[in-house]
C-alpha cells in the first residue's frame, strides 16, 4: 500500500475507531437515553450513528489533507485536531455513561471552541480541510441544544 493510501486509511480509521470505542464504553447509557424526556427537534436515535459515521469520515479526510500538505504548520494543526478528537471521545462518556448532563454541556462548549480553532488552523493549510469540518461544528452546535434540553428536562 502506498504511503498516501496508508495515511488516508489511518486518518479515516482513527476518528471512526475513536467514536466506536466511545460508543461502546457509553452503550448502557445510550440504551437508557430513549427513556429520558427529549427536547423538541430531537431526531430519531437511528440517525445518530449515521450522522456520526459521516462526520468521522469527513474529519478523517480533513486531517489527511493537512497531513499530506507538506505545510510546516501541519503538525501543530494536527495536534489541535487530536486534542479535539479526545474531547469528542469523552463527551459521550460524560453524557451517556455518567449522566453528567450539565458538565457534558460545558465539555461540549469547550469541544466547540476546539473545533473552531482546528478549523482555523486547517484553513491556513487547506481550505477544503476546514470546509470538511463545517458539518461537524454545525452538528456539535445542534448537540449542544439537545444536551441543554436533556439537562433541563431531566
Amino acid at each position: 500500500m502506498k504511503a498516501k493510501t496508508k495515511a488516508l486509511v489511518f486518518n479515516i480509521a482513527l476518528p471512526l475507531i475513536t467514536g466506536a470505542v466511545s460508543a461502546y464504553i457509553s452503550r448502557e447509557g445510550m440504551m437508557g437515553f430513549k427513556n429520558l424526556a427529549q427536547p423538541p427537534l430531537s431526531p430519531p436515535a437511528v440517525l445518530f450513528p449515521i450522522v456520526w459515521t459521516i462526520l468521522y469520515i469527513l474529519m478523517g479526510i480533513a486531517a489527511y489533507l493537512v497531513q499530506v500538505s507538506g505545510d510546516r504548520n501541519s503538525d501543530s494543526a494536527l495536534t489541535l485536531y487530536y486534542v479535539q478528537l479526545g474531547f469528542n471521545f469523552l463527551w459521550s462518556v460524560f453524557f451517556f455513561k455518567f449522566g453528567l448532563y450539565y458538565f457534558a454541556l460545558l465539555w461540549l462548549v469547550i469541544l466547540w471552541v476546539l473545533i473552531a480553532m482546528t478549523m482555523k488552523a486547517f484553513s491556513k493549510i487547506s481550505k477544503m480541510s476546514a470546509y470538511l469540518l463545517a458539518p461537524y461544528i454545525i452538528w456539535v452546535s445542534f448537540a449542544a441544544y439537545l444536551n441543554l434540553g436533556t439537562a433541563i428536562l431531566n
